[in-house]
């Protein structure tokens, strides 16, 4: 690999999960992190989540956000809501905006195409759409993938986000959330994105129903398609947050998902960049993430309501996002969606 470590297979990532102390784990995997990225620094972006829509006819056991329609704080957001939050996300500094939302089929495809464009038209980069949106879309408006996909691009969508990966074990999904995208179907849209010039992330929600071995696997399905398109740009992993919902598992501690970020940097060789959660894990565990693979503190999020609705509240502004990567011991580097440094 021109850095010294094999590429591991399942069993060796197994192996090492189980046997090697997490110091000289949290070592291994910083030496990939840097093989790929300036040891120095760390990145972080500017950014606002918009959910928009919490209508949602998937109802995944894990989730706190989503409503029925006749809900009483149900919601799709109005053309002037959404002007107001890009707005204030141009005044902070943002250069992008993550479009996500609900499985809503009273939403026309019109509404899509109109949001993306209205994002755009404000100079924003739209970070949208999930594969579970895209393979729900094209269900419910008898398109196909590829028309889905081919339309909002043209429309100004700029990235896709990888959420809704959860494992990618279909036994699983059954168990997690039978109404969402399959595997196969969640790997297709990121396969037909990548040829398609759409760079996307990949994620990992873990710490439920599923076993190490499987978490490996998912790793595997990733980087195999990393290896024949090259259009994934980050990896994000984050522990299942067990509280407000239906699927009540026990909180993953801090050792276990730095352990699981250090086999995440090592085994996906081939995806460049990977996310600390602080989200999920708060600060300081979010610091220690820097030391065990990861090189990007993820985003202000100006906006969160996923992960908070399922009862973890953590949130940061730039100021304390750059505090917190300089007392780390780095360089605090704004980036846009896509990676690149945008200051000096």
């Amino acid at each position: 690999m021109g850095n010294g470590l094999k590429r591991l297979t399942l069993q060796d990532a197994l192996r090492l999960y189980n046997t090697l102390d997490l110091h000289t784990l949290g070592l291994m995997a910083t030496g990939m992190r840097n093989f790929h990225n300036n040891a120095n620094t760390v990145t972080y972006a500017v950014d606002r989540n918009i959910n928009y829509t919490n209508i949602c006819v998937c109802r995944c056991r894990f989730c706190a956000f989503s409503r029925d329609e006749d809900s009483r704080d149900a919601y799709v957001l109005s053309k002037d809501t959404l002007v107001e939050k890009i707005r204030a996300t141009k005044e902070k500094g943002g250069t992008h905006v993550l479009l996500q939302g609900g499985l809503n089929p009273k939403l026309p495809f019109s509404y899509h195409i109109e949001t993306v464009r209205l994002i755009r038209e404000w100079g924003l980069h739209v970070h949208g759409y999930s594969p579970s949106e895209i393979i729900f879309f094209a269900r419910t408006y008898e398109m196909s993938v590829d028309e889905i996909l081919a339309q909002l691009k043209a429309a100004g969508l700029g990235s896709i986000p990888g959420g809704g990966a959860e494992i990618l074990r279909d036994s699983i999904r059954r168990h997690l959330s039978p109404k969402k995208a399959k595997t196969k179907e969640y790997l297709l849209v990121m396969e037909k994105a990548h040829r398609l010039g759409i760079k996307t992330t990949a994620t990992m929600m873990f710490g439920h129903v599923e076993t190490v071995i499987q978490r490996l696997v998912h790793l595997k399905l990733i980087r195999d398609l990393q290896d024949k398109t090259g259009g994934f740009t980050a990896f994000i992993l984050w522990p299942y947050q067990p509280w407000q919902n239906d699927l009540p598992y026990r909180k993953t501690q801090a050792v276990e998902y730095l352990r699981m970020l250090a086999i995440s940097r090592l085994y996906l060789d081939n995806i460049p960049h990977i996310q600390a959660s602080w989200v999920t894990q708060g600060k300081d565990v979010a610091q220690l993430a820097l030391y065990f693979g990861a090189d990007d503190m993820g985003s202000t999020m100006m906006e969160e309501n996923v992960v908070s609705a399922a009862g973890t509240k953590f949130m940061l502004d730039e100021a304390s996002i750059r505090d917190l990567i300089y007392s780390s011991g780095f360089v605090p580097k704004k980036r846009d969606v896509l990676y690149n440094i945008l200051e000096n």
